[in-house]
């Protein structure tokens, strides 16, 4: 006999102390109680276990709720026990007695709920148990656990399909927080559930702040995870790692700083493990640095942070891992460190598996990979990996839409890509083209004699992560392939010959930075004449049928750019330019650069080109570095300098932050007022300042990194002195 509406909501507000229902708990509930099969497919933090909890209370007989993890029955039975609700466990920590104790419960009927492990209801001694008492239904929670496309497979839970078999009345509800459309189809083609009624939350969690960070080195991570931990105290958080070995290392370096961490894995003992968790939900510790065993089924709402410091195995996992940060619906931040190195640790680990399950385990690895390096928003990634399409929301959700990148031409260093790909006989993985490329001495380039090649070398100017990203690029852009069936040589598309042959362009976004990366570099003082000279190139190279870098690479146009070289003899000077090329293009480029400084009237500076400046030696300052210092010796300002040598700001800042660190005269009430320099000292004083990139997250980008130096070299400079 089915209870009515007025009883339930009665229930619900009795023993759960809500009023209302969240979205779907309302008909999920009435699905159940009407004795329906149910599968529900709904994120962390929708109220799923409510679903079957409440009807629970309300039907004759029990519900037998099955549970991977012995944590998360505790929890949650733990939680109904507070409410005052007739919930138990039976699982492998209990010793014979107690396990034969609640076995009596259940059998006179003192339990409403009874969670177990999918082994111990498979027994055919606990089967003989349920058999022996009226049951109201099976819910089973994690359901992905039971398809092998699913990011946590259990061949335990292949089992559970018996339970059709064995209790062909009893209705039986799948509960799982992370789906696509294909693990769906397993759940309900393994469960017998293919008239189920079929209920599904949206996967968006609006209050996730998504931010993969791009950390080469990886040793770089550590220092990124410290300033963010420095930057929110009091923040509880979870940061996983993919051993237990790293679990550990990491907990103590984070304790050696002086932040509030413990390990977890399942490497520990029972009891040290409950432990640790219960001093986490109970915020003695702050922060849980976990295995991926860590978290599934915690209750704790306010978890403010999940940190990924190495690369989760599938897209799937990383939902559900991420979504455990803001449960409670508060903003909370969910980053992803991400390095090529783990990705090819991860196919390590998976073709180590079986054939079929390498297969899987692949598919989930690329399909992350893809993820982590999309240039689209994150959220809406996410959500289409699920088959959800993201209606939007005010502000930035994503390390993406908070910084875009910008497109840029990759034309040239695509077609050295492609044709060093074609001269190797396609032979060969991203990581040798690669080498050829930047001209490496390695053996086994030596032995195939492609350092003769006249792609070998030509890409030293990029750093081997620049080529990195743009061959993950290429190939999710269609103008390279993997050929699996050869050990994922590359191989050029139709697309790609284009590109080679038929004049086709490539533009791409521009490789993101991580925080630590963000220090804005110098660049060239004439950039419209550097597209200009690009321009020339394109048209040069166009008409002797060549690919435009044959002409003079990126690196040689942007000397040239920024010396304005008058003659031959000057424009020998620039990187790149020999006789020969002098012979074939001096007289145009040179033209080009002449009228640009007619145009303009810009003063050239042959005798002392104006590249990029560099640190200065022991010596002193730079030229160019000089030249600023003068000017701002004799009144004028920042901005005047700027505009008078076509310099941006935080070149000029870097000058004068070399030349006060140098013990040259500089006001730096001029540069950064008396306010922001006691916040900035205050921050450095606390975060160190060795890095900036901390330092500016603290204080946020009203201070520029030029304000930084100068503060920087100002107590440097007083460190010196004192």
């Amino acid at each position: 006999m089915f209870t009515t509406d007025t009883q339930t909501l009665a229930t619900l507000e009795s023993t759960f102390g809500y009023r209302s229902f969240r979205p779907l708990q309302e008909e999920i509930v009435g699905a159940i109680m009407r004795g329906q099969d149910v599968f529900v497919l709904m994120p962390t933090g929708g109220g799923k276990s409510l679903c079957y909890q409440l009807p629970a209370l309300l039907q004759d007989g029990v519900t037998v709720v099955v549970s991977p993890l012995i944590a998360l029955m505790k929890d949650q039975v733990d939680a109904l026990q507070a409410l005052g609700v007739a919930a138990t466990y039976i699982n492998s920590s209990l010793d014979s007695a107690e396990s034969s104790r609640r076995q009596a419960a259940l059998t006179r009927g003192s339990v409403k709920l009874v969670y177990v492990a999918p082994e111990r209801l498979m027994m055919p001694g606990f089967l003989r148990l349920l058999e022996s008492v009226p049951l109201a239904g099976f819910a089973i929670d994690e359901a992905h656990c039971i398809s092998e496309w699913g990011h946590d497979f259990r061949p335990e839970y292949r089992e559970l399909r018996r339970l059709r078999e064995l209790f062909p009345t009893v209705p039986l509800a799948a509960f799982t927080a992370t789906a696509t459309v294909r693990v769906q189809a397993d759940i309900k083609a393994q469960l017998g559930l293919e008239r189920a009624a079929c209920f599904q939350g949206s996967f968006n969690r609006p209050n996730l702040f998504y931010d993969v960070r791009d950390v080469r080195p990886k040793k770089r991570a550590y220092d990124e995870v410290a300033a963010y931990v420095r930057a929110h105290p009091g923040a509880s958080g979870i940061i996983y790692c993919a051993s237990r070995a790293g679990t550990e290392k990491l907990a103590g370096q984070l304790r050696l700083d002086g932040f509030n961490a413990a390990a977890y894995h399942a490497g520990l003992e029972p009891e040290e493990r409950r432990g640790r968790q219960e001093a986490f939900s109970r915020d003695d510790v702050r922060i849980m640095v976990a295995t991926i065993a860590f978290g599934m089924g915690i209750d704790k709402p306010d978890v403010r942070f999940v940190i990924h410091y190495d690369l989760p195995k599938s897209l799937e996992g990383y939902y559900q891992e991420s979504g455990r940060a803001g449960r409670d619906g508060e903003p909370s931040d969910c980053i992803l460190f991400y390095s090529y190195g783990d990705v090819i640790k991860q196919k390590r680990f998976a073709d180590e598996k079986p054939p079929a399950e390498r297969k899987v385990a692949l598919w989930q690895l690329q399909q992350m990979t893809n993820w982590a390096d999309s240039t689209a928003c994150r959220r809406v990634a996410l959500l289409a990996y699920f088959d959800e399409i993201f209606a939007g929301q005010d502000g930035p959700c994503c390390d993406i839409c908070r910084s875009p990148v910008p497109e840029e031409d990759t034309t040239v260093p695509a077609q050295m890509f492609l044709s060093c790909i074609k001269r190797t006989g396609e032979r060969f993985g991203a990581a040798y083209v690669i080498q050829v490329l930047r001209g490496s001495r390695d053996q086994r380039i030596l032995s195939q004699g492609h350092d003769r090649l006249s792609t070998y070398g030509i890409g030293k100017e990029r750093t081997e992560d620049d080529w990195r990203h743009l061959s993950r690029e290429l190939i999710r852009c269609g103008y390279v392939r993997q050929d699996e069936d050869a050990f994922n040589a590359l191989k050029v598309t139709e697309l790609g010959r284009n590109v080679l042959f038929e004049g086709r362009s490539v533009r791409m976004v521009a490789r993101r930075k991580t925080a630590s990366a963000l220090e804005p570099e110098e660049e060239h003082p004439y950039p419209d004449l550097f597209e200009r000279l690009r321009a020339l190139r394109k048209r040069l190279a166009d008409e002797r049928s060549l690919p435009p870098y044959v002409v003079f690479h990126d690196g040689t146009l942007k000397h040239l750019a920024a010396s304005l070289p008058a003659t031959s003899e000057q424009m020998l000077r620039i990187p790149g330019v020999g006789q020969r090329k002098l012979l074939d293009y001096g007289e145009a480029f040179l033209s080009e650069i002449a009228g640009y400084v007619r145009e303009t009237g810009v003063q050239a500076a042959p005798l002392e080109p104006a590249i990029p400046a560099r640190r200065p030696s022991r010596g002193g300052l730079s030229d160019t570095m000089r030249q600023t210092v003068q000017l701002f010796q004799s009144g004028q300002s920042v901005a005047a300098i700027c505009e008078a040598r076509r310099l941006r700001q935080t070149t000029v800042e870097e000058h004068l932050a070399v030349a006060l660190e140098a013990g040259e005269a500089v006001e730096i009430d001029r540069l950064v007022s008396a306010e922001k320099r006691r916040a900035i000292e205050a921050v450095m004083d606390e975060l160190g300042d060795d890095y900036l990139a901390p330092v500016r997250e603290r204080l946020g980008e009203e201070y520029t990194y030029g304000e930084l130096k100068v503060v920087r070299a100002l107590r440097r400079t007083a460190v010196k002195q004192g």
